[in-house]
């Protein structure tokens, strides 16, 4: 990877996953691209909305291709969704490792919205151990740590610099928009596409 394309890929992961104060959070997309025309990305969410949101010039894209369990080892920066099991371990729902070399970005735990009850941990792997149920990994940040359980069947992705021919009809996108007064919606971060059949899991 270029120092360009990853520091564009830094300034994009900060803006997505909330490191730019902004007075008001953007509300995160997940679903199919419908069209593609101009600089307009037509969407149907998760839940079945048929949505318009204006790409301004700075948006980065990236696609996604999976990544094996044993691949991620102490010192690797991850982002994990995570919940709780029944007697509170963290169980992974997904993991998506950040390019090599790159500060983590936006560090900490947070509530998360890929599910109800769900959490956000940015952080470095420092630790990695065998469970009975999954890889227990350490994740640490600067204001703590959090030890989950990552299941086989947990999909784990890194990211891939792309352009914005990777927005194609049928690909299923995950991004951040920010809702102007009247409605209109505008991406200017990152933008995460499937390919390959392999998507965005967070």
């Amino acid at each position: 990877m270029t120092k360009v394309s990853l520091a564009a890929l830094l300034v994009a992961l900060l803006a997505l996953d909330g490191g730019l104060a902004e007075a008001q959070m953007p509300m995160r997309l997940r679903g199919t691209i419908t069209a593609f025309e101009g600089n307009v990305l037509s969407v149907k969410t998760r839940d079945g909305k048929d949505l318009k949101v204006e790409l301004a010039d700075r948006v980065v894209v990236a696609t996604v291709k999976a990544v094996k369990l044993s691949d991620i080892k102490a010192g690797d920066g991850v982002g994990a969704t995570t919940k709780p099991g029944p007697d509170g371990t963290l169980t992974a729902l997904e993991v998506h490792v950040f390019p090599a070399n790159m500060p983590v970005p936006n560090e900490g735990h947070r509530p998360w919205d890929l599910e109800p009850g769900s959490m956000m941990t940015n952080a470095r792997v420092t630790a990695v151990v065998q469970a009975t149920s999954g890889r227990e990994l350490t994740l640490s940040y600067k204001d703590g740590s959090q030890k989950i359980v990552v299941p086989e069947r947990a999909p784990i992705v890194t990211a891939v610099p792309a352009d914005r021919s990777a927005l194609k009809p049928g690909e299923y996108v995950f991004f951040a928009a920010e809702q102007a007064a009247d409605g209109k919606l505008t991406a200017s971060g990152r933008i995460q596409v499937s390919k390959d059949g392999v998507r965005p899991p967070m």
